[in-house]
């Protein structure tokens, strides 16, 4: 009798511990699927797969179409004095917008010492947050060009191959501090307004 009691003690027990392990295996189930379905939710909010809603795209300066209102162009000093711009039909589609350093920049020559001056604009046809940017960034920009400029040799300063050299990669120093500072280039071109070697 005494053995009899044990078995069915025992046949109680067996199920207990088998129905508190049937609770730990669906706990552990549904932790390891909120965990996946918050890694998956992490990855997808964060732009890895797909696109979040499109709530979360990165609002980049646009191009602005020659007919089209600049929603960032900064106010005109004397409305009356410029006019209503016109552009012409032919050429590329979107308009140009230029940004104007008011200092020269000057520097030695890489390899003799002779000095670079030069004087530069900026252009881009996108929107007007790209020359806000120039503006802000100044400063940076002008010490990334005066170290473009530090390494430049006279021959290529006199050479017009080794100019056009030079303006590309002024324009890529430009760039690579807006994309340092805002997340965005947008500069096309670096234009010389004057160039002076001594």
């Amino acid at each position: 009798m005494a053995k009899g009691k044990d078995k069915a003690e025992g046949a109680e027990g067996g199920g207990k511990s088998g129905k508190s392990g049937i609770i730990k295996i669906a706990l552990g189930a549904v932790l390891l699927l909120g965990t996946g379905a918050g890694g998956a939710y992490g990855a997808y909010a964060m732009g890895l797969f797909g696109e979040a809603g499109g709530e979360h795209k990165i609002d980049q300066p646009k191009l602005v179409l020659k007919d089209e209102e600049d929603p960032y162009a900064p106010p005109a000093k004397d409305k009356d004095k410029e006019g209503h711009m016109v552009h012409g039909e032919g050429g590329s589609k979107y308009r140009t917008a230029y940004y104007s350093f008011e200092e020269a920049f000057t520097s030695n020559l890489a390899d003799s010492p002779g000095l670079i001056q030069v004087e530069l604009a900026v252009s881009t046809r996108r929107d007007g947050r790209v020359l806000q940017w120039v503006k802000t960034h100044e400063l940076a920009i002008r010490s990334a060009i005066i170290a473009q400029l530090a390494a430049t040799s006279e021959a290529e300063a006199y050479d017009v191959e080794g100019k056009k050299k030079l303006a590309k990669r002024l324009t890529k120093a430009v760039n690579q501090v807006l994309e340092e500072n805002e997340g965005f280039g947008g500069i096309e071109a670096v234009h010389f307004k004057g160039f002076l070697v001594q």
